[in-house]
């Protein structure tokens, strides 16, 4: 049973640090190629298209938005036509197999019909054009990035998922609840995959659902676990994806879902037809046990435990050596230290045990960006493992998290650049920026999966542990007064 903490009043925040449903669905629209972005709304809107594809590391010779740009007239008169116009320049301009065409809160509010526009440009245009309604009264950007998984359900495979072609693309039945979703996924030993002659081939989901700021750094990490245990990655979906690898995706052994923050249901859609989805009921391999157990599991599932085992154990060595030479005041320094967790699920489910058993502090507050069924399941799990109760909030905004830390003492807070400002407000002086948005310059991808990843992880929280204690003052003034030290 969860501690949660409840809220009265917060039906609105002046500081909501929260997200809607247009940044999830452009985030996994940016992931895809051949594709186009026809945005109707006001132009402030199309910013944020951009900051997905800025998400991706695109760069702009590769971006192809359009914006209708909306104005008070265009809302009052309507812009159906404007919108139309639009779409037949994009497809001769672009030249691409797709163009998404997404309402946002202005098209939602004057009823734009999207579907019939697109329907009503049939023969018109070369490009097949896909309606999605992703204004912010659907949801944050976890439910943006169910609905936007959604819409690429015809491009696996359209024998698969008939009755996705016949419904409104867009409108799948996915809130923030994921209603529909399996209360427990399957795991070991049911999913085991048959020898065959061929290498298995596994499709990874989802791995921009993640707060580690140069996420495709976890991605790498886990296509280099796969190969060499002998698995080949199929599609690794939205993250620089071809329409063609897309279409391929059912023929896959089995789905990895790289978040435990959105994608449950897109993942349950593959299950029916054929693609199991694997290790979806544990923590993902974030510190040394999460990281051990994920992995033997991985290797039970392709017949490849001894492969798995001599990973664990080199990676195992390899922190411990790491530790002992150049860590040895870690556990003295952060034992009882009571911290304040603000994560994503994915990412903070699993520091949850490694904050509490590898580094022994005490985790009193978990503050989770997000909310799920499944997620809830897991975490629930790991604290009665654990045998610990920290108050829990989800879908924790800047009000939420503020609230919190007023009611909850605690030493340290760990989460991002906005966790810090909140922190300091609060007379907090120790916090840990390792999650996105981070004020740290990253120039080269750093995973926070693995053995190695929970080093990078070690050295942000052992650096900002140094420079909270470290005094902010330099005296410097001596050196300018006459007569003084060092004075010229």
């Amino acid at each position: 049973m969860l501690h949660e903490l409840s809220f009265e009043h917060c039906g609105n925040s002046k500081d909501p640090l929260t997200s809607c449903a247009l940044e999830g669905v452009a985030n996994i629209i940016a992931g895809i190629r051949d594709a186009a972005v026809v945005i109707h709304s006001p132009q402030g809107c199309s910013a944020t298209v951009a900051g997905a594809y800025d998400a991706h590391e695109i760069d702009f010779t590769k971006r192809r938005i359009a914006c209708s740009r909306l104005f008070e007239t265009d809302i009052i008169m309507g812009a159906t036509q404007k919108l139309q116009d639009l779409i037949l320049q994009a497809d001769a301009a672009f030249q691409t197999k797709v163009l998404f065409v997404v309402g946002t809160c202005a098209a939602d509010i004057i009823g734009e019909d999207l579907s019939a526009v697109c329907r009503s440009l049939h023969g018109r245009v070369k490009a097949r054009l896909i309606p999605v309604m992703a204004g912010g009264f659907h949801g944050d950007s976890y439910d943006g990035m169910n609905l936007g998984l959604s819409i690429l359900l015809p491009f696996l495979s359209p024998e698969v998922f008939p009755e996705v072609m016949a419904q409104e693309p867009g409108r799948d039945p996915v809130d923030r609840q994921e209603k529909g979703a399996p209360d427990t996924i399957r795991v070991l030993p049911e999913h085991r995959v048959a020898v065959k002659t061929r290498r298995p081939t596994v499709n990874l989901l989802l791995p921009q659902a993640n707060l580690n700021p140069t996420w495709w750094a976890d991605a790498e990490w886990v296509k280099t676990v796969l190969m060499h245990l002998g698995v080949s990655v199929g599609a690794l979906v939205p993250k620089d994806v071809s329409l063609e690898e897309l279409s391929r995706a059912t023929g896959a052994d089995a789905d990895i879902l790289l978040s435990h923050d959105a994608g449950f249901s897109f993942a349950k859609k593959l299950e029916g037809a054929g693609v199991p989805l694997i290790l979806g009921d544990l923590p993902l391999p974030v510190g040394i046990e999460n990281t051990g157990r994920w992995l033997r599991a991985l290797g039970s599932v392709f017949h490849a435990e001894n492969k798995a085992g001599e990973i664990v154990a080199a990676g195992e060595a390899r922190v411990q050596d790491i530790l002992r030479k150049r860590g040895l005041m870690i556990i003295p320094r952060y034992r009882n230290c009571r911290v304040a967790l603000s994560a994503d699920c994915t990412i903070g489910i699993p520091l949850v045990r490694t904050l509490f058993q590898e580094l022994e502090m005490i985790p009193e507050l978990l503050l989770f960006r997000s909310d799920s069924p499944q997620a809830r399941k897991i975490l629930e799990s790991e604290l009665a493992e654990l045998g610990i109760h920290p108050r829990v909030v989800f879908a924790a905004d800047g009000w939420k998290i503020t609230s919190a830390l007023k009611t909850v003492a605690v030493d340290a807070v760990f989460g991002s650049s906005w966790e810090k400002y909140i922190a300091e407000e609060q007379g907090i002086k120790l916090s840990f920026d390792a999650l996105s948005p981070t004020n740290r310059d990253r120039y080269i991808d750093r995973a926070y999966f693995g053995y190695d990843g929970l080093l990078n992880l070690l050295e942000v929280i052992g650096n900002d542990w140094e420079a909270s204690f470290r005094s902010r003052k330099i005296a410097g003034e001596q050196f300018a007064q006459p007569g003084g030290k060092g004075a010229l």
